[in-house]
């Protein structure tokens, strides 16, 4: 068994189509097709049913391909291993984020970043907290940007910004009204309570930071009538202000520049938090880079914190 057949079995199951899978793996198909028939007459069992027009794994074939990618991450951190030996000169970082935290808080670390490691290639990654997870459990992010509670307990974080939530109405809703922005440009508070028969406009599912507006809710006695969903706040915030509903929105969004389709914010009463944290997977080897960017953006949000940026 060598190791390149287990990276040809892995990306087979993955694409479930010969062709495919070769011209990714920059192989003829009779070549990646014959390894494969190699390693299973060797194993002694079928790893792919094969059909006219896909490929499917067996029983077999799921477990083998299963360790074959434990192995193949093993393997590959056994690379940043011995590369971090060398020297911090060079080297790849794949970061994954969830879109409301990556527009804001990205654009401030990346250049301090890269300014002092220029030899490290940055891959981003932006996807919901489901996906970002199951990255992050296969190895397939070094690090990501995810708020808690994290439901997966193979994941270990680094805390790196606890920020209020806040509630955004349309400019014309009664308690904008009653209780517009003060002259020293601080939000009003208001109990979530009496939002209680309002529509709500929140993100999709799969989007963590969904979840938190939902709790928030039933911890005020009740459940949200949500009239529609975005996978953008931006696009949620804009609704608001249309007078389609109201939303609870993380602070740093309310930073953002005012124009026309800017809602109206309030403070919570109680003052409700979300904790982003930089998340990884437990027991997986960190490299020396990865072990930097957490430094880096700790030290940048903290220092944009204090001065009031995000």
């Amino acid at each position: 068994m060598e190791l390149r057949q287990l990276q040809y079995a892995a990306q087979l199951a993955a694409d479930k189509n010969f062709t495919r899978a070769a011209e990714k793996l920059h192989i003829a198909q009779p070549s990646l097709s014959q390894q494969l028939s190699k390693l299973e007459k060797e194993l002694g069992v079928l790893l792919f049913r094969r059909s006219t027009n896909s490929v499917e794994l067996t029983y077999a074939g799921s477990r083998f391909v299963e360790h074959a990618q434990q192995i193949l991450d093993m393997v590959e951190q056994l690379k940043q291993e011995m590369e971090d030996i060398s020297q911090l000169a060079r080297g790849q970082l794949t970061i994954g984020s969830l879109p409301i935290t990556g527009s804001h808080v990205l654009p401030l670390v990346l250049p301090v970043f890269q300014a002092e490691y220029p030899g490290i290639e940055i891959i981003l990654t932006e996807d919901t907290s489901a996906n970002l997870e199951m990255l992050a459990i296969q190895g397939k992010t070094d690090l990501s940007l995810l708020t808690l509670p994290l439901p997966e307990p193979s994941l270990s974080y680094e805390p790196l910004i606890e920020e209020e939530i806040c509630l955004a109405v349309p400019p014309t809703h009664p308690a904008a009204i009653r209780e517009p922005v003060r002259n020293d440009g601080q939000m009003a508070v208001i109990p979530l309570s009496e939002m209680r028969q309002e529509p709500f406009i929140t993100l999709k599912q799969g989007q963590g930071f969904r979840q938190i507006a939902i709790d928030l809710c039933k911890r005020a006695g009740f459940t949200p009538r949500i009239v529609f969903e975005s996978t953008n706040i931006e696009t949620v915030q804009a609704l608001v202000a249309a007078g389609m509903g109201v939303a609870l929105v993380p602070e740093m969004i309310t930073r953002t520049a005012r124009n026309r389709f800017t809602p109206v914010y309030f403070r919570l009463q109680g003052a409700p938090t979300r904790t982003v944290v930089i998340a990884y997977k437990s027991g997986r080897y960190l490299s020396k880079a990865a072990e930097a960017f957490i430094k880096t953006a700790t030290e940048v949000v903290g220092t944009a914190r204090r001065r009031g940026d995000i």
